[in-house]
Formats: C-alpha cells, sequence, structure tokens
C-alpha cells in the first residue's frame, strides 16, 4: 500500500484533516468515510486509483479528529454536503470530479448526488442507499413488502435509538465501537481500523461530535443558513449516474435495500451485492470493491 499524504483544508467553520493520493493535477475523487470509521478506510481505494490518475482525498469528516469540531456545531448532512463543496473548491476541483462515500459518507454522497449544483458527476455510494429506497412506491406490492422490511431492520438500527441517550452512550463508546464492527461485518478483523477510531473519536467532544450525526438527523432541527440549500436536497433522488454498492453479510443495514436501491437511481447507474463482505465492504473485500469502482468512475 502505498502511504498517503497528509493534506489541511481550512473551511469557514472547520479546519480539515485529510489523507492524500496520486497526482496533485489529477481529477478529484472525494472519499468520505462513515460512523464508527476514519478516512483510513479508503487505504485500498486510494492507492489504486492515484495509480490511474486520480487525486484522492479522504478528509476526516467534521469532528473528527485531527479535523477540528465545526465552530457552528451543526452536524446536519447539509452541513456534511457543504463541507464536501468547500473541499472541492479549495482544492481546485472541476467538473471531472467524482465522490465516493460509506455508511455517513454514502448519506452525504447520495445528497449531493441529489443536489443541482453539485460539481460531481458520479456518485459511489457503499452500505446506505439514497433516501428514496427507504420509503414505499404507491405500488400494492410495495406496500406489502415494505412492512416486512422494515420489520427485519428496525433490530438492526437499535443503536441509533441508543446514541440519542447524551451522556449515556458517549460514556459506553469505546465498548459500542467494536461491539458494531463485530456484528456489522462479522469476522473481520478490524484491530487496525479500531486504533484509528480511537485517536479519531474517544477524546471526549469527538465522541458527541461523532454521535450527533445521529441525532440531527432524528431530531427536527434548522441548520445554519450556509448548509439549508443542501440540507433540502439530502432526502431527495439522485441526479447523476450512481454506483450503488452493498455488503450480502451487512449487519447493519439489510442487503434487501440493495434491491429498491435500483429502483431509485437514474439511468447509467448500477447496483451490485458483494458476497462475502458485510458492512465495511472496502476493506473486507477491497479488490472486488475498488474494481468496480474504477470500472465506473474510469481513469483520471
Amino acid at each position: 500500500m502505498t502511504e498517503p499524504r497528509d493534506t489541511r483544508v481550512e473551511l469557514p467553520a472547520i479546519a480539515v484533516a485529510a489523507l492524500e493520493w496520486g497526482p496533485v493535477d489529477g481529477p478529484l475523487a472525494l472519499c468520505l468515510h462513515g460512523f464508527p470509521d476514519t478516512a483510513w478506510t479508503w487505504r485500498f481505494l486510494g492507492p489504486m486509483l492515484a495509480e490511474r490518475g486520480w487525486r484522492v482525498v479522504a478528509p476526516f469528516s467534521r469532528g473528527y479528529a485531527p479535523t477540528s469540531i465545526p465552530d457552528d456545531g451543526s452536524f446536519h448532512v447539509g452541513a456534511l454536503m457543504q463541507d464536501v463543496l468547500g473541499i472541492h473548491e479549495a482544492l481546485g476541483g472541476d467538473d471531472r470530479a467524482v465522490v465516493i462515500g460509506h455508511d455517513w459518507g454514502a448519506v452525504t454522497a447520495n445528497g449531493l448526488g441529489a443536489f443541482r449544483t453539485s460539481p460531481f458527476r458520479k456518485v459511489v455510494s457503499l452500505a446506505v442507499p439514497p433516501i428514496p429506497a427507504f420509503t414505499p412506491s404507491r405500488s400494492v406490492a410495495d406496500l406489502i413488502a415494505m412492512p416486512r422490511l422494515l420489520a427485519t431492520q428496525l433490530p438492526m438500527s437499535w443503536y441509533m435509538m441508543f446514541v440519542q441517550l447524551p451522556g449515556v452512550s458517549e460514556d459506553r463508546l469505546e465498548r459500542l465501537v467494536p461491539f458494531l464492527w463485530r456484528r456489522w461485518s462479522p469476522g473481520f478483523d478490524a484491530t487496525e481500523d479500531l486504533r484509528h477510531v480511537a485517536d479519531s473519536l474517544y477524546p471526549s467532544e469527538n465522541r458527541t461530535a461523532a454521535l450527533s450525526y445521529y441525532r440531527a438527523a432524528l431530531r427536527p432541527s434548522k441548520p445554519p443558513a450556509a448548509y439549508r440549500a443542501a440540507q433540502a436536497a439530502w432526502t431527495q433522488a439522485t441526479r447523476v449516474p450512481t454506483l450503488y454498492l452493498h455488503g450480502v453479510d451487512d449487519g447493519c443495514i439489510s442487503v434487501d435495500f440493495a434491491d429498491r436501491a435500483a429502483g431509485v437511481l437514474p439511468e447509467g447507474s448500477a447496483v451490485e451485492r458483494i458476497s462475502g463482505a458485510g458492512h465495511f465492504l472496502q476493506l473486507e473485500q477491497p479488490q472486488e470493491v475498488n474494481a468496480l469502482i474504477a470500472d465506473f468512475i474510469g481513469n483520471g
């Protein structure tokens, strides 16, 4: 694996730390991590895309050290989207850029795919489909099938309710994180990744930041004005070609949502189930995942 360079981008509300691979004059491939994870989750994809001419930049998301805690205190999806747009602009990105996201990074990438003024020509999202995949269509068959799928999913989503408890969930984060990795990606040795998570999340202010993503999403509140246009887009259907990848053994989100994703994506999109992988499929089956992403976005 080629070691990344350290990169720093100053935005109005945060100072973003990132890992970077590839030529600085290549088109941007921005890679967004999720919870409970870090930018190191792209350590296999980054060097591979760099060899193909991409400038790969993997930021630590707002509140994940060494990125700073945001001055405005916002952890809305619109804020996450605006951070990525700010990084794109600061690094001189153009309309060749693509965005790749996993988990909360996928939520952000899907939102950017729906945002009318987004500069990204393609989206790759892993493990979390676009929000419209979670809502039933008006067909009778779907209205019958959706409650069954939700009945399967709800017990898998218990942690989203647990992290709403201020203080309690922060105190238990060091036990919760390895438990989630074991449940979400059964059999995967996450030792290296858990070390990175410990460095990024276990200071008290970072714990609260990571959990605030879920709190902002489930508790109705208005984001700061600078994020409201992006916030309005994140639940809408993706407008640009999207590659959606989902691990067959995902213990966080049912793989059955992959089929639903196929029904809400635009022309030029693709959906792939990854065998032998759970939620952290980019780490569990890197060769297959990397090849699919490279084929979809092309060379830099």
